[in-house]
């Protein structure tokens, strides 16, 4: 962490009459070069004060120096920006993978590379068509590729449009900016990760070459890194209340309308993680009015992993009030069951055990885009992109197997709150062997491809002018389209499951793997006591052999609930003026956009209907297109007043949109079926009618500039979004079959969808930091909010308290540092139709440094130094929905440049 502290940069005005010991890139951003902590820290300030707009850069001048992960931990410092480590609710791993701004979800803040929209992908299952949206998965961003990374906390008419709360540019190295007209370095390493006891490489590389004229540069970069990853856990899934009048609720009355647990696991997941890709830069300055730039990159991570979860089955046994009663002495706390115990009924499944492989899993990230500059006259310059970006997330095969365990054993659970993982079991079942497993059932989605592409042509002016406190204005035109799509899923099933005597049936034990392994010594360690630890399982290979009793035919098994295409056609215009006077600066601009959309979801039908699909298994359906346009005014202003030598005043004030996740769009139905004919059903689902997410800002701070490299500054900001994105109720009908009406026939469902809404965010930002003494230093910052949508529901994202507390030691050759990073409770979204809450969580990385040579130096950096336990809640803290361990990752490194 020594080599990357947080810089801050300017929309510069005029460029000419900035001091030669700054530099402005294409788009007015001032950059500053980092070469230590405390000359960086100093070169902050300096940008700080310059600054116009409120905007923040974090650079590294050398390749690997930077010891975060990926660019998000890097963010993760800057004051109002949160960082998560899960795409949606599937619950966090031991890498940064979103960024998100001010109090809101990741999907309202904007990921640029070059000033351009990024196409991108994940890995896991459920993000790949989950609640995910428009967020860009950080995983597939190493750190080694960023010459910058700018962080625009106000927006201005010349910003690309998508970032309600604000935009993150991460700006790739040019070729042209390097001093030295040949550059090698290389990074060699590895990674130690202490949970699955594991070591891997890690290798990345950069080649860089411009002529002596600086007219012609190419820069060839490369990365490789491998790792293992194990997360142990417990998870709840959800919890369903006991429905008054039913069975258990005549028999226990204080027991009718509480909620109790679905399922409770002891989870245990390994993944194998590989992230290659590079990037490939060419420059060439035709004359010293046009020059031109052709800019590729690639990431992708192959993420092979195995999930295994062994259950207790609250949701069959209980069964909405419908199952067995609990035995005597069970506790209700805050309307939650938090324990019970079930007496011993043959033939009853009071547990099922899920192993899930996934060997194939990945994503992937890559565009190309070419250039040019053109200055026509020596006050009007042009500049125009051209481009496409393309992303995947790739599940082609999910080898599963689904037993029911415990059967006719009884159980018990009791629920501790979010301090320590539930105690449960299954009576007298011997968890470490398959001894007594029933065959259940195998599921899971194969051959998903969720695509993400975009294509973009852009035209910029800028015409410098005489006329008074007005110095440039900026004008463009910009056009995108972007299509998310995903088709051919198949949902395979198994071959023969009521023959269990037939050769080739699933459900034949003949058919059964033959041999079994065990989970780790030390699993559940920290967690708690008191639940299965040393469970058995299948090896991944035996799955696979096993899934070959299935039926994975692609028209007959195809899974058109998990099949969408959402189609954008945007286009953009602007003008922005830039001013300075006397002791003041700033911008007024306008920005006009216009987003076509086009959606085309799967929905259920009868077999008569017009049109119908009858060919699939999971019922006959429908394509429905739905098409509309939406146009955007959105004016910004930002102000900066030089109050004193030592103290500056900035405002800001905008309106910024965002268009919805592309899973609210058009997302997947999940059903819950009536329990009798002529019941209503519930569920969740897409709608594709959502406006886009719009939001009036205001942002003011005060900076006092007290010593050298010192600073005091408070922010405060608002946001007042317009057409947020929540959660309703609507009514629509399916097709359905009950045990009472075995016929299929049309059922109305009460569905949770994505509606249109308002909410706000009010908050502080404050920061301080300050040299100590000539080789200590510390930096600290903490950001309030307080954000929630109309009906006083809480906002997805929003950390009412974040802080970062960095302290550094540094001199000629040795340097260390040390990072904590804490956000308080948010809520995450809905899983299995319950709120999911992530616990506050603080994280601790370290770095230490020493430079041997100019040419060679070494690092060691530490990550979740202090192996934090992610917790989640539902509800309350009574109702407990996960909690993990990920362990640390030591990454050791050597330097070498040549």
């Amino acid at each position: 962490m020594a080599a990357a502290m947080p810089a801050y940069a300017q929309q510069a005005d005029d460029a000419a009459s900035k001091a030669d010991s700054k530099s402005t890139d294409k788009g007015g951003i001032e950059q500053v070069t980092i070469s230590g902590i405390r000359g960086s820290l100093q070169k902050s300030l300096t940008q700080k004060r310059n600054a116009d707009s409120h905007v923040e850069v974090i650079t590294a001048e050398d390749i690997g120096k930077m010891p975060d992960k990926n660019v998000a931990d890097s963010l993760s410092r800057v004051p109002g920006v949160t960082i998560g480590n899960a795409g949606a609710t599937e619950g966090g791993f031991d890498e940064a993978d979103r960024v998100s701004m001010r109090g809101t979800s990741p999907s309202l803040t904007q990921t640029l590379i070059n000033g351009h929209n990024v196409a991108s992908g994940d890995w896991f299952v459920l993000d790949q068509s989950g609640q995910v949206g428009r967020s860009v998965s950080y995983t597939l961003l190493p750190s080694e590729l960023v010459g910058s990374v700018v962080v625009h906390k106000s927006s201005q008419a010349s910003l690309v449009e998508g970032g309600v709360a604000g935009s993150v540019d991460i700006i790739t190295r040019k070729p042209l900016e390097f001093k030295k007209q040949f550059t090698a370095e290389a990074t060699l390493g590895a990674v130690y990760a202490d949970l699955p006891g594991k070591t891997d490489p890690q290798i990345s590389a950069l080649v860089n070459w411009k002529n002596e004229a600086n007219t012609f540069g190419i820069l060839v970069q490369a990365f490789s890194e491998e790792r293992h990853l194990q997360r142990q856990g417990q998870e709840i899934l959800g919890y369903t209340q006991i429905a008054a009048g039913s069975k258990i609720a005549l028999a226990h009355p204080d027991l009718a309308g509480v909620y109790a647990p679905n399922l409770i696991n002891s989870a245990l997941f390994e993944q194998q993680r590989k992230r290659t890709g590079g990037l490939i830069d060419a420059q060439f300055k035709v004359s010293n009015d046009f020059s031109f730039d052709v800019n590729a990159f690639t990431s992708e991570m192959k993420a092979a992993n195995y999930n295994r979860s062994y259950e207790f089955w609250g949701a069959q046994v209980i069964n909405a009030g419908a199952g067995q009663s609990p035995n005597p002495g069970y506790t209700v706390k805050n309307n939650t069951l938090t324990s019970a115990t079930f007496a011993p009924v043959a033939g009853t499944n009071y547990g099922v055990y899920d192993q899930i492989s996934r060997p194939d899993e990945s994503a992937s990230s890559n565009f190309v885009e070419l250039g040019t500059k053109w200055r026509a006259t020596d006050s009007l310059t042009f500049t125009t992109k051209l481009g496409t970006s393309a992303g995947e997330g790739k599940t082609p095969t999910q080898n599963v197997a689904e037993w029911n365990v415990g059967v006719g054993a009884g159980a018990g659970y009791q629920l501790n709150g979010t301090g320590t993982a539930a105690n449960w079991n299954l009576g007298a079942t011997n968890n470490s062997s398959p001894a007594g497993a029933q065959f259940g059932w195998i599921f899971g989605d194969q051959n998903i491809n969720v695509k993400d592409k975009e294509n973009w042509a852009q035209a910029d002016g800028e015409y410098s002018t005489d006329w008074g406190t007005l110095k440039t204005v900026q004008f463009g035109l910009r056009y995108n389209d972007h299509k998310r799509s995903s088709d051919g899923v198949i949902g395979q099933g198994p071959l023969n499951a009521g023959n269990t005597g037939a050769a080739n049936s699933a459900a034949n034990p003949a058919n059964f793997p033959q041999g079994y392994q065990n989970f780790p010594g030390n699993f559940g360690s920290g967690l708690g006591s008191g639940f299965p630890t040393n469970v058995w399982y299948y090896s991944p290979g035996q799955l696979a052999a096993y899934n070959a009793f299935t039926n994975r035919d692609p028209v007959t098994r195809e899974d058109w609930n998990s099949e969408f295409s959402v189609k954008e056609k945007n286009t953009a215009g602007y003008l922005q003026g830039n001013f300075e006077g006397d002791r003041w600066s700033g911008n007024l601009g306008l920005r006009v956009v216009q987003t076509k959309e086009s959606v085309i979801s799967n929905v259920a039908s009868l077999a008569t209907a017009p049109g119908a699909i009858t060919t699939s298994a999971f019922g006959p359906f429908v394509r429905q297109h739905d098409d509309n346009s939406y146009v955007d005014v959105l004016p910004s202003m930002n102000l900066k007043f030089d109050l004193s030598k030592d103290v500056i005043a900035r405002f800001a004030a905008s309106k910024t949109m965002t268009r919805p996740d592309y899973s609210a769009l058009a997302g997947q139905v999940s059903l819950s079926p009536p329990a009798q004919f002529g019941a209503i059903g519930s569920g969740t689902g897409g709608n594709p009618n959502l406006k886009p997410i719009t939001s009036n800002n205001f942002d003011a701070s005060l900076e006092w500039y007290f010593a050298p490299r010192s600073l005091v500054s408070a922010s405060i900001f608002n946001m007042n979004l317009t057409s947020y994105v929540g959660l309703g109720t609507v009514t629509r009908s399916y097709v359905t079959s009950t045990p009472d009406h075995p016929a299929n026939y049309l059922a109305d469902y009460q569905l949770t969808v994505p509606v249109n809404t308002s909410g706000t965010v009010n908050g502080i930002e404050l920061a301080y930091e300050m040299p100590l003494g000539k080789n200590f230093g510390f930096a600290t910052n903490a950001t309030f909010i307080n954000a929630y949508d109309a009906s006083n529901g809480p906002l997805v994202g929003a950390s009412k308290r974040t802080a970062n507390l960095t302290a550094y030691y540094e001199d000629e050759r040795f340097n260390a540092r040390i990072s904590y990073n804490y956000r308080s409770s948010f809520y995450s979204g809905l899983d299995r139709s319950t709120a999911f809450y992530q616990a506050g969580v603080g994280t601790l990385a370290m770095s230490l440094g020493y430079k041997y040579s100019e040419q060679l130096s070494f690092t060691l950096d530490a990550q979740n130094l202090n192996d934090p336990t992610l917790k989640y809640y539902a509800l309350n803290e009574d109702q407990p929905r996960a909690f993990y361990k990920n362990g640390r990752q030591f990454y050791l490194n050597a330097h070498l440049k040549f």
